[in-house]
């Protein structure tokens, strides 16, 4: 038995894992990385980017079948090669992966450990068969992985998660998507788009990560009229017969309906991969997930020297997040027991359907009722949006009534994503929203779509000071 003395051990090499890893090391501190699985972020291998990758395809099939209206005519149907896609798809994504792979064979040889890591106690390890490594310190940055509920299973090998997606070869005929959150919007969307019968299903009436009831009505009836989504669906048997999942659920009209997929893709949720840790043989208190009970603003679990960082803890898990607890755990283990405070930058959150969905700040549900107004528009009549032909979408600004600071907008609408960046900063400022007024708006952009908003905001503000 091999026995490794450090003063840290990081296990995962992912966004979280690498930064706590760098971060350790300029600190002065011997650090271990400990990976069992491949190499190479989740947002490389099997998350936002080959994603994007396969929205990119959609997105270029859905333009070309909507020429007309401008008066730009081709001739003939379009015609999707899904290999051809499929072959984009994975030879960008092991591009993106090949940068992560090489960044993490720059780190020194005896500094990488491969093997899956258990807990012996809080700080020793035991990595794979034949490796104890004793650290003063630990990160956990082991990501995590699709959730998928017990009943799926009876789909057998017709039940797919995400990262299943990247690896086709060909595009199916048809595909069931359980989740209209993130990714089932986006892949079932862009699957849809290129040609593949999709149909979303849905529990509780959610849409992508919305919580303003208005918003969230507007997105469902956008994305059903493009294809089927049923945001509360009643599914009463699922089966698999042959090569089919065979699905039956209650129509708009009330009556049954049975459809055959060719897959079921579980797109139902993430969950920590913490349970094959033996955090049983440690001292650390446990959640209800099985997750070490950790400070969000320290990363530390509870007084060991153990720190828990990324999509591990699931607090926000999103790459730039994931690298900022990195670096903070990462400083945090190198330095106890004394500690840093995690600044954590403003909320943003991205869809990127088409229209795309956005967040920023605080989410309709988290503010109080009574202490703020709302600044609206709709893009339906907004010039930019309209000579594109991008003109769907309806944004919610949210103002404090007392101070009129800009507490935070959720909307779908066209280029959110950009959008989104200028509304975070003028978040992460403390901006109020005349603030936000006096800034530049050029015209003719999107962005006029956000003033006219403001605009209505501040106008709401405005009679509030009159009427008091």
């Amino acid at each position: 038995m091999k026995t490794i003395q450090t003063d840290v051990a990081v296990i995962g090499t992912g966004t979280a894992g690498l930064a706590a890893y760098r971060a350790a090391i300029a600190a002065g501190k011997r650090a271990v990385v400990i990976e069992g699985g491949a190499y190479g972020t989740t947002c490389a291998r099997v998350g936002c980017m080959p994603s994007k990758l396969l929205i990119a395809a959609a997105e270029a099939a859905h333009e070309a079948r909507h020429t007309a209206a401008f008066g730009v005519h081709v001739d003939g149907p379009v015609r999707i090669d899904g290999r051809q896609v499929m072959d984009r798809v994975r030879s960008e994504r092991d591009r993106f992966v090949g940068f992560v792979v090489r960044g993490v064979d720059n780190i020194p040889e005896e500094d990488r450990l491969r093997g899956y890591a258990q807990f012996i106690d809080n700080t020793v390890l035991q990595v794979g068969a034949n490796t104890v490594v004793r650290a003063s310190r630990v990160v956990i940055a082991t990501g995590s992985r699709p959730a998928v509920p017990p009943s799926f299973t009876v789909f057998g090998d017709r039940l797919i998660i995400n990262d299943d997606v990247f690896s086709w070869q060909d595009l199916p005929a048809s595909v069931a998507v359980f989740g209209p959150g993130v990714i089932g919007l986006e892949l079932g969307q862009a699957l849809s788009r290129l040609g593949v019968r999709v149909r979303v299903f849905g529990v509780g009436g959610g849409v992508g990560p919305l919580s303003d009831p208005d918003i969230r009505a507007y997105a469902a009836k956008t994305f059903h009229a493009e294809f089927p989504l049923l945001p509360d669906a009643s599914v009463t048997d699922m089966r698999r017969e042959g090569d089919e999942a065979v699905i039956t659920f209650q129509g708009e009209d009330g009556k049954p309906v049975t459809e055959r997929f060719a897959y079921v893709l579980a797109a139902t949720g993430r969950r920590p991969n913490v349970d094959n840790l033996a955090l049983e043989n440690t001292a650390l208190a446990l959640d209800a997930r099985g997750v070490p009970v950790f400070d969000p603003v320290t990363l530390q679990c509870g007084d060991a020297p153990v720190f828990i960082a990324g999509d591990a803890n699931n607090v926000l898990p999103l790459l730039h997040e994931a690298a900022d607890e990195g670096r903070i755990a990462g400083e945090n283990a190198a330095h106890w027991p004394k500690l840093r405070l995690l600044t954590r930058r403003a909320p943003i959150a991205v869809v990127f359907s088409d229209p795309q969905i956005a967040m920023v700040g605080k989410r309709h549900a988290d503010l109080i009722q009574g202490r703020f107004v709302t600044g609206e528009v709709s893009f339906e009549d907004q010039g930019r949006s309209r000579v594109m032909l991008k003109n769907r979408g309806l944004m919610h600004i949210y103002a404090d009534r007392a101070t009129g600071r800009f507490l935070g907008a959720e909307w779908i609408g066209p280029r959110a994503e950009n959008i989104a960046h200028l509304l975070a900063w003028a978040y992460q400022q403390n901006l109020t929203i005349s603030q936000m007024l006096a800034m530049p708006f050029y015209h003719p952009v999107v962005e006029e779509g956000l003033r006219t908003a403001l605009r209505d905001a501040e106008a709401k503000l405005t009679q509030l000071k009159v009427a008091a």
